[in-house]
């Protein structure tokens, strides 16, 4: 049976492209170009059609009215949201306002299809619009794997459930974090940050739930551990891997029951606290040398978010610059310098192992010693901008095969075939700018392959 699909876009290639897509797919689309024609036609309709896609910024009446438009008139409609403006709180907006999915444009058709299937088979859940300021969080990027980690954000918004953020130093998973709580319904209560890997390990666990006046040598006084600072908001622990075994018990205990004994206390402390862990190591390989819980990994890896590094979102390396650029400015209270066109360049060929940290210190310097308001390639300090040394990659497979085997690893194959695939796609897709069709093209396959390897590598990923 053919479905109704509405579209509501004032452009009218994207209303061609995606007209052309649904009927193709079997779908019945109706196209509108003019919110006001498409609110009258929804008023006298007799029946709600089953999607409704709808831009963001439009003439007159933004996609985000008629959203909440949609939500008082067929409350389970679903609603798919499109926009070319790409940010956090655009995409928070839409999911908050009760959006099934965000669909950053451009966009690949398979991707619109497979997500209007998705979105017939269920139901979105009213939530109220509460809408923020993309200053707020700090968090830049409109690259396609910022997007990811957007949509995680704006799916988790009306949501207190457990995260674990992973990703190198530097890619700033205490913003993400951050925005996490801000768009949570904790918003207004405590966010308290608490890094492992900053704390001498014996006093990690009066730090995480407090002590009593003469606990241990220096306890001068009560004092409340970080749960209780947190209650009722939201606990970072970041670096979450360097924390001993001994107080991984504990924190599992406080996670599962919500309740613990401080130290040197007889009495049990409850609190209610929603956990976000982050780390930069893997701890499936920290759980295999004994190092970490596997109970307690489980118990944070409810929801996975992985944080890409600064090489895997190139183009937001203009953005991100400009806007470091003027931070800094304010920060130290000097002039704001301005990139040439062939000094960003050279950035954005660059290697990052500090990512996007690295940058923003790269920034101040530049700031601090520049000494014209415009600052050409020559200026900047030297940036390492060649390839990792590869030359012989097959000794790096060798040894590393060998070091597995010896280590009695099973079904190595399958890890290193899913990693290689994995890596290809995913230069290929940023050497083409997350166009598809092309990167199918450079691999040697077909567009339909790339899209069934992402979807399996992604299907894995999630499973683990």
């Amino acid at each position: 049976m053919a479905r109704d699909v509405w579209v509501l876009d004032d452009d009218s290639s994207i209303r061609w492209v995606l007209e052309r897509a649904f009927t193709g797919a079997g779908w019945t689309p109706v196209m509108f170009a003019d919110p006001h024609a498409f609110l009258d036609a929804l008023k006298n309709a007799e029946s709600a059609p089953d999607l409704v896609l709808t831009d963001v910024r439009m003439p007159g009446i933004d996609g985000m009215e008629i959203l909440k438009e949609l939500r008082s008139t067929w409350a389970q409609l679903p609603v798919v949201v499109m926009t070319a403006h790409s940010d956090l709180a655009s995409a928070v907006n839409a999911f908050k306002g009760g959006a099934f999915e965000y669909l950053p444009k451009p966009f690949d058709l398979d991707d619109v299809i497979a997500v209007a299937q998705r979105a017939v088979k269920s139901r979105t859940q009213d939530a109220p619009s509460n809408k923020v300021q993309p200053s707020q969080t700090g968090i830049i990027g409109e690259s396609p794997a910022m997007q990811e980690v957007f949509r995680a954000i704006g799916r988790l918004s009306r949501s207190s459930v457990t995260v674990l953020l992973t990703g190198a130093t530097g890619t700033g998973k205490e913003l993400v974090a951050r925005a996490l709580h801000q768009h949570s319904p904790r918003s207004d209560k405590p966010f308290v940050a608490l890094n492992m890997a900053a704390i001498p390990s014996e006093l990690i666990e009066s730090e995480l739930f407090g002590h009593e006046k003469g606990a241990f040598t220096g306890a001068l006084q009560r004092r409340d551990g970080r749960f209780q600072q947190a209650n009722g908001g939201t606990l970072f622990l970041d670096e979450i891997g360097d924390m001993p075994l001994a107080v991984q018990t504990r924190l599992l205990r406080a996670l599962a029951e919500g309740q613990f004994y401080p130290v040197g206390s007889h009495q049990l402390a409850t609190v209610d606290v929603r956990v976000i862990a982050a780390t930069h190591i893997d701890l499936r390989k920290a759980i295999a040398e004994g190092h970490f819980r596997e109970d307690l990994y489980h118990r944070l890896n409810v929801i996975h978010v992985r944080l890409p590094s600064l090489t895997e979102r190139r183009s937001d390396i203009p953005a991100l610059t400009e806007h470091f650029l003027q931070q800094a400015s304010v920060d130290l209270q000097m002039p704001a310098k301005r990139l040439t066109k062939a000094a960003l360049a050279a950035l954005e060929q660059a290697e990052w192992p500090g990512n996007v940290r690295q940058l923003e210190n790269l920034c101040r310097w530049i700031t601090v010693m520049a000494s014209g308001d415009w600052v050409d390639v020559d200026e900047l300090p030297e940036l390492t901008t060649s390839e990792p040394q590869t030359d012989d990659w097959q000794q790096g497979l060798y040894a590393y095969l060998r070091r597995e085997i010896r280590a009695d690893a099973q079904d190595i194959f399958t890890q290193v075939q899913d990693e290689v695939e994995r890596l290809a796609i995913e230069v290929a897709l940023q050497e083409t700018g997350g166009h598809r069709q092309r990167a199918a093209e450079i691999l040697g396959w077909g567009r339909n392959t790339l899209t069934r390897k992402i979807q399996r590598l992604t299907d894995k990923n999630v499973a683990k």
